[in-house]
């Protein structure tokens, strides 16, 4: 049998995991997962009894953490603990990312990167539940309003949803202001539509808007990594994203804003085949007046 690849990270890397994931953990799992990015080469030395003990919680607990942080069993995030100290022992340099070491060349970061981008991408494809895309499509092509909602990274997202909508004639607007992302919700109706874009699924910020739309009878959407997020909760529609593997030196991992901005563009052809009529002369229109832009600058004689 194949010998499984094991993760290997930095003490920053796993403690960058672990808020990501926190979310997601109880308070038991929590404790456990705290202290193996405290500690890692002493939780390496302990069975899942004694660590269970130190944490004050189960073994059952111990092994749900182990699994939650992406490894078969407690076994497994032991060896790749031990081995995080061995490197650390021998003056090893540590990992930048969970597959980019300090010492890895730019070719090599730049395969890597690729290589995760592409499983992103292709998860995002494989889960993305096609009946909500439709159903989301159709509300989007239907509406009288767009408001888009995305903070950080997400905002990113958001803009870029909304720019692709304006562009076919639909009325949008990409609020990544937490108050006036509330104080605009409030104003929608049915025949309105919400779009929240956040990857943990739990953003205050942005699940506050979603809320306050999905409360006074706007369709809303959720386009999230999280299934089980506060965010799905106020959602009609929900499009998951593939989760993007997150560490310190990327918090807002480039693969995760990748699978949402395939969903952004899932939707806006979705759309504009919907709309076509409309969305035709629109697009063309948007071309015409920015062509001028993208020309090169002529000298006019004075």
């Amino acid at each position: 049998m194949a010998e499984k690849t094991k993760e290997t990270f930095s003490t920053g890397g796993l403690a960058a995991k672990v808020r990501t994931l926190a979310p997601s953990m109880t308070r038991s799992m929590l404790r456990v997962a705290e202290a193996v990015a405290a500690d890692p080469a002493g939780c390496s030395r302990l069975t899942v009894t004694a660590l269970a003990v130190r944490t004050g919680t189960s073994e059952a607990t111990v092994v749900r953490t182990a699994r939650l942080l992406g490894y078969p069993g407690y076994r497994d995030l032991r060896l790749a603990l031990a081995a995080f100290a061995a490197r650390e022992e021998a003056g090893g340099r540590p990992a930048v990312t969970p597959d980019i070491a300090v010492g890895d060349p730019l070719s090599d970061v730049v395969a890597k990167l690729a290589e995760d981008e592409q499983r992103c991408l292709a998860d995002t494809a494989a889960q993305l539940d096609v009946a909500q895309l439709e159903a989301a499509v159709g509300a989007l092509a239907a509406a009288r309003r767009i408001d888009v909602y995305g903070i950080g990274a997400s905002s990113l997202v958001a803009q870029d949803l909304v720019q692709k909508l304006l562009r076919i004639g639909l009325i949008a607007h990409a609020l990544s202001d937490p108050h006036l992302a509330v104080t605009n919700a409030v104003q929608l109706r049915q025949g309105d539509v919400a779009v929240a874009v956040t990857h943990s699924g739990h953003t205050h910020d942005v699940v506050e808007p979603l809320r306050a739309a999905f409360d006074r009878g706007a369709t809303t959407i959720a386009i999230t990594g999280r299934a089980d997020g506060t965010a799905s909760q106020y959602a009609d529609h929900v499009l998951l994203t593939s989760s993007g593997r997150e560490s310190e030196f990327r918090p807002a991992a480039m693969s995760s804003r990748t699978s949402q901005l395939l969903v952004v563009d899932c939707l806006f052809i979705g759309v504009a085949q919907r709309t076509y009529d409309a969305a035709g002369p629109a697009l063309a229109a948007s071309y015409e007046a920015l062509a001028h832009r993208h020309s090169p600058r002529r000298n006019h004689p004075s």
